[in-house]
């Protein structure tokens, strides 16, 4: 597993773990993605502040920041016996514009079979079939990232340069039983 460049001497080395067990279901590195800088809260620009530094559904989020509800776009998905994933796109139904790359795993066994059913169905983000059912669930906010990211993920955000780019890493605890690994660019 390669790993990026993290500052030395501090924690970072721990959650690049969790980025790269998140990114290795589909690609062959967190690499392939980019470069990521872990990063404190203040060190972000304001609107990366907004969008990534709460433990808020992403879904809310991102809907309320362009003012206008998100489509799922799965780019790939995985399964195995306990879990399933999938990388998507976030898109604004107002325009197209892709607003979030991101990947995420979940427990399946800790959700209700319609809820299994609908992430299956790929037709909403996840954010939004949770809320739906109304689950008792919590976000943590695992850390947050710089990414100096590479082709693929320009690509797949559709930038035209290779400015920085922000996310985070969280988890979403179901009946406070951690169900729900999330990379969110």
């Amino acid at each position: 597993m390669s790993s990026p460049a993290v500052p030395p001497n501090d924690d970072s080395q721990l959650y690049v773990g969790s980025v790269s067990r998140l990114a290795d279901i589909f690609r062959s590195g967190i690499t392939e993605l980019g470069q990521f800088v872990r990063v404190k809260s203040d060190e972000l620009p304001r609107d990366a502040q907004t969008l990534l530094a709460h433990t808020n559904h992403m879904t809310v989020t991102l809907e309320a920041f362009h003012n206008s509800l998100v489509d799922v776009e799965v780019l790939q998905q995985w399964e195995d016996d306990a879990s399933y994933a999938r990388e998507i796109l976030l898109r604004r139904q107002s325009d197209g514009v892709v607003v979030q790359y991101g990947i995420m795993r979940i427990w399946l066994s800790d959700l209700p079979t319609d809820a299994v059913a609908d992430i299956r169905g790929q037709r909403q983000p996840l954010g939004r079939v949770l809320m739906r059912q109304n689950m008792l669930r919590d976000v943590e906010l695992m850390a947050l990232w710089q990414i100096q990211p590479a082709t693929l993920l320009q690509q797949h955000m559709e930038l035209s340069n290779d400015a920085s780019l922000y996310g985070r890493t969280a988890q979403i605890l179901v009946d406070e039983r951690p169900t729900v690994q999330l990379l969110e660019i």
